[in-house]
């Protein structure tokens, strides 16, 4: 997809945990482990495209963690809400606005996207410190906060409207 702006877009980053592993992909052109998402469609909401993210680059269904407003009405929609934001620098000129999620599988069949990833992998929160290349400080840190909360009874809750 095009920039929806020449300085700024907005891009959702999905850590799928499922039981003590969070899905990583190698990504093609950048050459380091991310999670899956994207950019954010001029016409999605944030978890349309979390969800579209997903399907494209995994094959997975997911179902995102958090809570879901009551707010939901006439001309309102109530999301989910990222559990973390973050800006992040592309290049001099362009930064990306992140809304990273927790999710966890409900369906479809893991499979590669070739045209963007070279590898897709479940990593224990040991496995995270072996990957080459290594993991940067911030991937790694949501990937284990994400597996510590999906796994938390006491957490996150599942809202799949």
């Amino acid at each position: 997809m095009g920039h929806i702006h020449e300085r700024i877009d907005f891009t959702v980053a999905v850590f799928v945990v499922e039981h003590d592993k969070v899905l990583l992909c190698l990504h093609r052109r950048l050459g380091r482990w991310l999670p899956l998402g994207g950019h954010i469609e001029l016409d999605e909401d944030p978890e349309q495209a979390a969800l579209r993210e997903v399907r494209e680059e995994s094959g997975l269904e997911i179902e995102l963690y958090g809570e879901r407003p009551p707010t939901t009405g006439p001309g309102t929609r109530a999301l989910i809400a990222p559990r973390f934001l973050d800006i992040h620098r592309i290049t001099d000129t362009h930064e990306h606005i992140g809304l990273i999620y927790w999710a966890r599988p409900r369906g479809g069949q893991l499979r590669l996207s070739p045209g963007e990833h070279h590898e897709l992998r479940w990593c224990t929160a040991a496995e995270l410190d072996r990957l080459d290349p290594p993991l940067s400080p911030a991937i790694r840190w949501y990937a284990l906060k994400a597996l510590e909360e999906v796994n938390s009874p006491n957490h996150c809750r599942v809202n799949p409207d």
